[in-house]
């Protein structure tokens, strides 16, 4: 296989993205100068040294300094409400609502969601890690919001992981919560606004 078709085959395997699109991007760095490509090459080639995976959250950060732990931020923060729990699909659904300025707990990042047909479901989100953390904090949670995109994939996922988290939860403690809807079908929760994720979160139930 030669070079561009090399490369345009990389590009494919990013999500959404197809065998022509994939090739849009391989004739577009071809008309881009040096200085660009060897620039995006460092930042490629740096993002495993700089970027890691929360032992909390398992949402991707920067740690700044060698010597400090492998918690992100969010997770450190006393200030936030630790005693609330959101499980999110995607680091971005996560980045979203907390550009919105609405959430102030803390946040369990699955990975991604779940086909309607899929056989082994921890292949596709990161339903033990998740298992693990409700279990190691469920006598502190008052309440596990479920925010979910509003699409049958991932209402699916829902539906899954409250049936998982149920019988670990003690029901007088905590409360299980979705999204209200604010978010209208079909929605991603990265690209919805700052209000529709206030009502959303307002409406919860």
């Amino acid at each position: 296989m030669d070079p561009i078709s090399r490369l345009a085959a990389l590009f494919a395997e990013f999500p959404g993205i197809g065998g022509r699109q994939s090739k849009r991007f391989v004739h577009y760095l071809l008309k881009r100068d040096r200085a660009y490509l060897n620039e995006l090459a460092r930042q490629i080639s740096s993002l495993q040294e700089v970027i890691f995976e929360c032992e909390r959250c398992h949402r991707y950060f920067q740690k700044k300094h060698a010597a400090a732990g492998n918690a992100c931020v969010l997770c450190t923060d006393t200030e936030r409400d630790h005693k609330t729990l959101m499980i999110v699909e995607k680091d971005s659904d996560l980045e979203a609502l907390e550009r919105s300025g609405t959430y102030k707990g803390v946040y369990f990042v699955l990975g991604g969601s779940l086909p309607i047909l899929e056989k082994d479901p921890n292949r596709k989100i990161r339903i033990n890690a998740l298992l693990d953390r409700i279990q190691s904090e469920n006598d502190n949670l008052d309440e596990v919001i479920i925010a979910c995109a509003v699409t049958p994939e991932s209402e699916h996922t829902a539906e899954y992981v409250v049936s998982n988290i149920s019988s670990l939860l003690n029901p007088t403690m905590t409360q299980i919560t979705h999204l209200g809807r604010g978010l209208s079908t079909g929605t991603e929760l990265e690209y919805s606004d700052a209000d529709t994720l206030r009502y959303a979160l307002e409406g919860r139930k």
